[in-house]
């Protein structure tokens, strides 16, 4: 007795797969066996068929194990061979942060066809292992190179479907993510670190949008309205020359992503944070500590996040003439070391509502970097003016303009009777910023070292740039449609709340754990009486991960054909 499959087509040219128990009768009339149908299960894309299904197998396998079945078989040939503990890890968290389901209940009973929610696993696991364009994920990865359940028969138009779903139900799925994950993991939710980004595209164009500079998303991805997101800016990544596009993330003090943002990519850090702000205060985390750079930092901004007893710490942009520079660095007082490399003091500028405290912070190790380069720059820029006498005098021009120009020693130089020369004022200005950053806070319940060792937790959103930007290569974004570029942006999301989890309970990097877990290997046999796919037993290191992680050993046995 067997599982057939059963095509009929349809008169619109559609064809619908049935699926049928049947087993080999033979007909001695005709010499031959013939199949007997027993049980016609219904279409093989209905949901509750393949539950049906299920449960039967598993009722079967009661009596008569997968072992036993492989242990009574013979002349078994190997027929491939794929690595898959980190494919099992990852869909193990990806089911114990509760995702799979979250999803689902998104999707509620609308028959799409396909199951979205296997492929939206597809897409977010491709990242964590092999991050590729979504055309290779489907012809290459998901048919050579890797195993998941109940990805077999997607088509490459059904994981652009699954990204429309996403970005559809984007807002409620994110949220109800969260709120899960914060209480699985206990997450601390009071201090929420907030950065942007800028991912830049291989085209010359920008998006123009309508007569409002406004773009429309497809019907499958809602219906939403975006402001033309392809735009230049000023990249974070020295590529002003091309359209980009600026991200921004809130994260946990573990790194943990929190919330994610999409704008277009002319936008300025400082004018993010109104929208952040109300955005976090609808997820009830009113209360929690807004911790930001120095891009982030205007009047109106202060006032935005100090609204319902709102708290920030934020670095302090330095430039000449500002109360961060003239009064803030200028005060006299006694450093305390605090950390390695990090000595403080507490500067209190202004009485009653103007009253403002500051944390000036000192690194050693880095003033002395700052200073050793900016020696290296002047010698050269030294080497650069004594040549500019031997030079003709249209050479001599262009060449003094690209000195005054130019990012590496234009702010070290003066123009003067006999010419350019060194500014050593604008020299002696910079030295008081050596190994120095400013941090503000209106939350008075916070010392100045707390406030020193809190922004230089700063780095987690940074690290977590780092992760997407490399490991889970967030760019090159082979997307045009706001709604893909913006389903894009949250598969990677997806993709790192993952590795951070995994990351948290084994303390150690993504890449390190994948290595250990890419030993346990699924092999797939076969034989006269059927195939089969069996897991190879974990390796010391990998069954070390695995225990870190709460996750049981994956069954030697998995299925059978």
């Amino acid at each position: 007795m067997y599982l057939r499959e059963s095509k009929q087509r349809r008169a619109d040219g559609s064809v619908v797969t049935y699926l049928q128990l049947a087993e080999n009768v033979w007909d001695a009339a005709k010499g031959r066996s013939q199949a007997s149908i027993v049980h016609n299960c219904g279409r093989a894309d209905d949901p509750d068929v393949v539950e049906r299904l299920r449960r039967l197998a598993k009722s079967i396998l009661r009596r008569c194990s997968p072992e036993e079945i492989v242990a009574a078989g013979g002349d078994w040939r190997l027929i491939c061979v794929w690595p898959y503990g980190d494919l099992y890890v990852l869909e193990a968290i990806w089911k114990q942060l509760g995702i799979d389901a979250i999803v689902r209940q998104q999707a509620g009973a609308r028959r799409l066809g396909f199951d979205v929610e296997r492929a939206l696993f597809a897409l977010v696991a491709n990242r964590a292992c092999a991050p590729a364009a979504k055309l290779y994920c489907h012809e290459q990865w998901l048919k050579e190179d890797a195993h998941i359940d109940g990805t077999q028969g997607l088509k490459l138009h059904q994981l652009y479907r699954a990204m429309d779903f996403l970005e559809a139900n984007k807002e409620a799925i994110e949220q109800a993510i969260f709120h899960r994950v914060a209480d699985l993991l206990n997450l601390d939710v009071e201090v929420i670190f907030y950065d942007t980004t800028s991912l830049h595209f291989e085209t010359d164009e920008e998006d123009e949008g309508d007569k409002n500079g406004q773009v429309h998303g497809s019907a499958p991805a809602g219906k939403k309205v975006y402001a033309a997101p392809r735009k230049r800016g000023h990249s974070k990544n020295g590529r002003s020359d091309a359209p980009q596009i600026v991200v921004g993330m809130a994260v946990t003090r573990d790194g943990f992503p929190v919330r994610h943002w999409v704008f277009p990519g002319n936008t300025v850090d400082v004018t993010t944070v109104a929208r952040v702000k109300e955005d976090l205060r609808g997820w009830q985390l009113t209360r929690c500590l807004f911790v930001g750079d120095a891009g982030m930092v205007s009047q109106a901004n202060l006032q935005t996040l100090s609204k319902g007893g709102g708290k920030y710490l934020l670095a302090m942009p330095m430039r000449r003439g500002d109360e961060v520079t003239e009064e803030v660095l200028s005060r006299p007082g006694r450093y305390r070391t605090v950390a390695e490399n990090l000595e403080v003091k507490e500067v209190i500028v202004g009485e009653g509502e103007r009253r403002r405290r500051y944390a000036v912070c000192f690194n050693p190790l880095e003033a002395k970097r700052q200073k050793s380069h900016r020696e290296e720059l002047l010698h050269e820029l030294e080497a650069e003016l004594a040549s500019l006498s031997d030079l003709a005098k249209v050479s001599h021009t262009k060449r003094v303009c690209a000195l005054r120009t130019s990012a590496r020693y234009g702010r070290l130089l003066k123009e003067t009777k006999r010419g350019l020369a060194i500014d050593r004022q604008a020299v002696t200005e910079l030295e008081r910023f050596d190994g120095k950053f400013v941090v503000h806070s209106n939350d008075d319940t916070l010392t100045a070292e707390d406030m020193a060792l809190g922004y230089k937790q700063q780095q987690r959103v940074e690290e977590a740039w780092r992760t997407m930007k490399s490991g889970l290569k967030m760019r090159p974004v082979f997307h045009w449609a706001p709604h893909r570029i913006h389903a894009h942006i949250a598969i990677t999301v997806l993709s790192l709340l993952l590795e951070r989890t995994i990351e948290h309970a084994c303390q150690d990097t993504w890449r390190n754990i994948r290595d250990d877990l890419k030993r346990i290997q699924l092999a797939l046999l076969s034989s006269p009486n059927g195939r089969v796919w069996q897991v190879t037993e974990p390796s010391p290191d990998a069954a070390n991960r695995l225990k870190a992680l709460n996750i049981k050993p994956p069954k030697p046995i998995l299925n059978l054909d």
